[in-house]
């Protein structure tokens, strides 16, 4: 315990620098950040260079990483791969990041490899951050469990992500928006460039984004192969059905008609498409028809349009950007009946609350929540409340709270059985709130 300070495991991984949180972050870092690979480097040289020992599938993108990188990891253990899978943020809990066929890593498996990591940076003199910690003990993990491959989620943009001392056989982008403008630039030019950073010379490159101006930056990164939406694979039908979307999806090798995700929104479609694309570019064939029907029925994305409850009906979506709330709008107009709905929302600072608030849609809504999150960068509740009179909402139905649980509370009490509860914005808020509503 002497490298850790007399602090647990976790406690001591909460004690480094977390940009996610802006805890231990100067404001000048803060503002911009200082990019670099020289501490995650070095980190993983000391642990031996595990990131070597198992080949890798890397995405980025601005909505989807998360759910594609599960999708995909389902589909390689499905056909029979030992599938690692590295995601962020986590919900509730940090072992949610870290995964192996579907099961996340263990908390004694996790304080093992941050025992390791405490002494690799007491030796070296390293001040890693607490993504940085978390990325080495998932590459130390997969290699001490031997995965198959592993499939890694990039933290933020590409070029400088604590994940991008991997050398991917296969890259993967879901898309390209606005968003965390404050690390990776203010145009979509800007930020395709920042996440066209993964695609390393000789590897597939498995492309979601469609627009020709940003497409090019990433064909340009000498890719030797590049797998490109709407052309190499995509849907040909996605639809809504009970309990989640009916596909029909195709690649370049094969067609997998009535393909059921028990997923929520048309985007979710997408996802699998693109999820598909990427399993059959590191097989290196189609996968077979059964396995892919079996694997996209377990995929499973808790926060992303998840149901937590009914009468009234309870949905959980980190919508924490303003294209993840127009994909959330449009999903609960196609796929959920009009009922009374009330939107709870909490927010963190750098979003722009009218921008949001007018994505999500405040016409269709009755009652407002807004609330905290447990998150120093949180906005005020009162600042969001203000955005919503502002755009013409009735302030006589806007409640002002502090907490998650007491959002929830106020949500669960004042909708009708009949109506809905639509909790959204940050990923730390919807951990939060899914402590609340979700007992396992």
């Amino acid at each position: 315990m002497s490298f850790l300070g007399g602090l647990t495991p976790q406690a001591w991984l909460d004690a480094h620098v977390n940009l996610e949180t802006g805890v231990g972050v100067p404001a000048p870092t803060r503002e911009r950040g200082a990019p670099t690979l020289e501490r995650i480097g070095a980190l993983l040289q000391y642990l031996g260079s595990p990131q070597l020992e198992y080949p890798a599938i890397q995405l980025t993108g601005t909505n989807g990483k998360t759910t594609t990188t599960r999708m995909i990891a389902e589909l390689l253990s499905t056909v029979g791969y030992s599938a690692g899978a590295y995601t962020s943020p986590h919900l509730q809990r940090v072992n949610e990041r870290i995964a192996r066929n579907d099961e996340i890593i263990s908390d004694a498996d996790l304080d093992e490899q941050l025992r390791v990591i405490a002494v690799v940076e007491a030796e070296l003199g390293l001040d890693p951050s607490y993504f940085e910690v978390v990325t080495g003990a998932a590459m130390s993990w997969f290699a001490d469990i031997a995965v198959d491959v592993a499939v890694v989620e990039v933290g933020l943009g590409g070029t400088w992500d604590a994940t991008n001392v991997i050398d991917a056989d296969v890259a993967v982008v879901t898309n390209v928006s606005i968003d965390h403008v404050e690390y990776l630039g203010d145009t979509s030019e800007k930020i395709a460039i920042e996440k066209a950073g993964i695609v390393k010379p000789g590897s597939t490159l498995v492309l979601g984004e469609t627009d020709p101006d940003l497409v090019s930056i990433f064909e340009e990164r000498g890719a030797a192969r590049v797998v490109r939406r709407n052309i190499d694979f995509g849907t040909r039908a996605n639809v809504a059905a009970v309990g989640g979307r009916m596909l029909e999806l195709f690649t370049s090798g094969a067609r997998y008609p009535e393909v059921f995700v028990p997923l929520y929104g048309a985007h979710q479609g997408d996802n699998a498409a693109i999820a598909l694309a990427a399993a059959e570019a590191f097989v290196g064939a189609p996968l077979a028809v059964e396995a892919v029907y079996d694997a996209f029925t377990r995929v499973r994305s808790p926060g992303r349009l998840e149901i937590v409850g009914r009468h009234p009906l309870v949905l959980l979506d980190g919508a924490h950007n303003v294209a993840g709330a127009q994909a959330l709008r449009a999903a609960l107009s196609e796929e959920f009946a009009p009922a009374p709905r009330t939107l709870v929302i909490g927010l963190l600072r750098e979003r722009n609350a009218l921008e949001m608030l007018t994505a999500l849609g405040l016409d269709e809504v009755a009652q407002l929540v807004c609330a905290r999150p447990p998150n120093p960068r949180a906005m005020t509740p009162q600042h969001i409340a203000e955005a919503a009179v502002e755009l013409g909402f009735p302030a006589e139905h806007i409640d002002v709270v502090d907490t998650a649980a007491e959002a929830v509370s106020s949500a669960l009490v004042s909708t009708p059985a009949e109506g809905e509860v639509v909790i959204t914005g940050s990923l730390s808020f919807i951990g939060a709130a899914r402590g609340v509503l979700v007992h396992s």
